[in-house]
């Protein structure tokens, strides 16, 4: 909804900086996250996994409501830009805690291999849900249907407060109740020695491909689509609606794969694919036509690199007892130096060198991912090497029992 409520919450600029008020705007979802991760990877690792996906929920309804009920910048001047920014703040933080919460429980409730695929369900149906908001905007955005776009947030509200409701009849992951026992017979000694800043940096690392992705995918590309083509904001909704239905498919595809394939090599082929996208983004001056740009994110949506569908995989190299700690904090760091550094980058390089300034982004990006994901390898490696082991060991003393 981003392309037309920068245009009802904020002040009419020159171009250049309305470019910078949108990026801030972007930005503001991203700039407390990190603060949202320490409250709620607290809450998480401490209280429990299910009360942090309902705390957060009820946070994301009730930003919906202010947003549903907020006056636009016409009517009551620069308030309404500052309370669309603390909104957007609140969603960030709570989309933070829902996302993270909703994958742990799952890593940690499911067994492997179909724990790969069931984790992968949440990132399906968060692709879903952005879906179904996109279709909500479109039409709110349209001539043709009398469907306000404040009545989007209202069923997001909804939604959420639904969400609430359900995830009360949640149990306790098994795994998180027995580390919390185990830490209090040993009395807390030494807990956080196992936390491997190796591993925290590689995850880092792997999470910073989404926000540059997304940000590409349907924010940069949506500007161009809007300022190159004269597209309003009701076409360019529309278009990024059916870029997400292909992104919504892959995953479903992908998550059908991943049952009888290790994530780590669908990781492999989608991470060649994404060097191959960012040479795309040298010719994109070549394209002419809206259709070409749509066809183009589409081919980012279906093959574009992230930690899906590996999260699981990721998690499980954290302690249980700071897993959530952990993994929501890198996730939350990750979105809110990626969402900077693209969003007023892209301003920049793209004025000085044209769209090939993307790739002075990008590519370092992928570049660290390759790096990190080589890294995860090598310790998924060495763990199936030791369960080998163990499972040799266990075999050689049932035969080889001593009298």
């Amino acid at each position: 909804m981003a392309v037309l409520l920068n245009d009802l919450f904020f002040p009419k600029t020159d171009p250049f900086t309305a470019s910078l008020l949108a990026a801030f705007a972007f930005c503001s979802t991203y700039l407390l996250r990190p603060i949202g991760a320490l409250i709620f990877g607290y809450i998480g690792d401490n209280i429990g996994r299910k009360h942090t996906v309902i705390i957060t929920t009820l946070m994301m309804s009730g930003s919906c409501v202010v947003m549903s009920v907020l006056p636009t910048y016409a009517e009551i001047g620069i308030t309404a830009s500052y309370t669309i920014i603390i909104c957007r703040i609140i969603q960030g933080m709570s989309s933070m805690g829902e996302i993270i919460g909703a994958q742990v429980y799952l890593s940690e409730i499911v067994k492997r291999p179909i724990q790969y695929a069931a984790v992968s369900f949440a990132s399906n149906f968060s692709a879903v849900g952005s879906m179904a908001a996109l279709g909500v905007a479109s039409l709110a955005t349209s001539s043709i249907t009398s469907f306000n776009w404040r009545f989007a947030f209202l069923i997001g509200a909804g939604i959420a407060l639904i969400g609430s409701y359900a995830r009360k009849a949640l149990r306790e992951t098994p795994e998180f109740a027995d580390a919390r026992k185990r830490l209090i017979l040993t009395k807390g000694n030494n807990h956080y020695k196992d936390i491997n800043i190796k591993t925290v940096l590689a995850y880092f690392a792997i999470e910073c491909a989404y926000p540059v992705w997304f940000y590409i995918l349907y924010v940069y590309l949506g500007q161009v689509l809007k300022d190159k083509f004269e597209l309003t904001p009701h076409q360019v909704i529309t278009n990024n609606l059916y870029v997400s239905i292909v992104g919504c498919i892959a995953t479903f595809v992908i998550v059908y794969i991943v049952r009888t394939v290790h994530p780590f090599k669908i990781l492999n082929i989608r991470l060649v694919a994404s060097f191959v996208l960012g040479v795309g983004f040298l010719l994109l001056d070549a394209m002419d036509s809206p259709i070409q740009i749509m066809v183009f994110q589409m081919c980012i949506a279906a093959f574009k690199v992230t930690s899906f569908p590996a999260m699981s995989v990721f998690f499980k190299h954290f302690p249980t007892l700071h897993r959530f700690k952990c993994s929501s904090m890198v996730y939350a760091m990750s979105r809110t130096v990626m969402s900077v550094i693209t969003t007023f980058g892209m301003i920049y390089l793209v004025r000085d060198y044209g769209y090939p300034g993307i790739c002075i982004i990008l590519f370092p990006i992928l570049i660290g991912y390759a790096i990190a994901l080589n890294y995860f390898q090598k310790l998924e490696k060495g763990d199936d090497n030791h369960q080998k082991l163990k499972t040799d060991d266990t075999s050689y003393n049932k035969n080889h029992n001593p009298v």
